[in-house]
């Protein structure tokens, strides 16, 4: 399990506070990539522990530690999509299926017998759901049953970065926690420290979420895909839409999609403030650019990107998603 991260003192501290008295579920939100679900984790093994540090940490000794490590814990249940569970995300089963990004009713059914023993160690039982906006409805009115019948030391530690998707009879039964985004400074130095190569530039383009700029320092993912959209939409006079689609087509959707947010969120901060937030290099063309374009229909534009979003992880043909989506960009130019 990964240590806590340096800008999580203050999360770690209230967390600590609700141990006297604590709720019988806690949701976990904020944005993606903080490391919300490590903190989750964090909490769960202190709770388990037999002897936690003088902080609250877990002590990393006792059996409970040694079985939480070796996910092991009797007393201990991750509940998350199958797709997460697999060795590799999109990894087939058997019959050619990939695994379900959903969280599945029978996942939450089985947590009954659970819910209702007694704890092995005799302390707490700790459930941890992740992400919990991945529950399907027939997953997230099963757990309401749940917790509407809360059983004695039986501590729900739900994570998520889309609370608005979880039903709202959930929410009112979890005790919000909001996990704050770190600062500039927190994450610059934290990835300058691990070796990232110009942190400042892979913070801005994560929208700040340090764990997400790492990955994608590490992997590469998706890197040049993305300097070839962001070549050709910052001269979108010249912009072939269909053959940019082309060589866009191996791409993962989402990923260029999240591009093309973030660039027009510049083009509107830059129009309307003159100010932008995740290309600062390019924050002269940004201003330049912004000032040919109607706000009325940038703002289109973002709308269309957000429709296509939410199908972009299943869109019936991704090549003609894309050609769309960069006709309609290099349109905002024309009109």
């Amino acid at each position: 399990m990964k240590p806590l991260y340096p800008w999580q003192k203050e999360s770690w501290q209230a967390l600590q506070g609700l141990r006297a008295r604590l709720p019988h579920a806690v949701l976990l939100m904020g944005a993606q990539g903080i490391g919300k679900l490590d903190l989750a984790f964090n909490f769960a093994q202190s709770l388990l522990c037999e002897k936690p540090l003088a902080s609250g940490t877990a002590c990393q000794e006792c059996n409970s530690c040694r079985w939480f490590e070796q996910e092991s814990h009797p007393d201990f249940r991750l509940i998350q999509p199958d797709a997460l569970t697999a060795a590799e995300d999109g990894e087939e089963k058997a019959g050619g299926k990939k695994p379900s990004r959903e969280i599945s009713v029978d996942q939450i059914r089985d947590l009954s017998s659970f819910a209702n023993l007694s704890a092995h160690c005799g302390g707490y039982r700790v459930v941890l759901v992740y992400p919990a906006e991945a529950m399907n409805n027939n997953a997230a009115n099963s757990l309401l049953k749940t917790l509407e019948e809360p059983t004695d030391k039986l501590l729900f530690l739900l994570v998520t970065h889309k609370p608005q998707q979880l039903l709202p009879t959930i929410l009112s039964r979890c005790l919000g926690f909001p996990v704050h985004t770190p600062t500039r400074e927190a994450g610059v130095a934290w990835l300058k420290q691990l070796g990232v190569l110009n942190p400042e530039h892979a913070l801005a383009q994560t929208g700040f979420a340090p764990l997400q700029a790492l990955g994608w320092a590490e992997s590469g993912e998706g890197a040049e895909e993305r300097s070839i959209l962001l070549n050709a939409i910052r001269q979108p006079a010249m912009l072939d839409a269909l053959a940019l689609a082309d060589s866009l087509q191996r791409s993962v959707p989402v990923h260029v999609i999240h591009c093309l947010q973030q660039w027009c969120h510049d083009l509107a901060s830059a129009k309307l403030a003159g100010q932008v937030r995740y290309f600062p290099d390019q924050t002269a063309e940004l201003i330049k650019l912004a000032g040919g374009i109607s706000t009325v229909a940038l703002l289109r534009f973002q709308k269309e990107l957000l429709e296509a979003r939410r199908a972009a992880f299943h869109p019936l043909n991704p090549k003609l998603l894309m050609e769309s989506l960069l006709l309609s960009y290099r349109q905002l130019f024309a009109a």
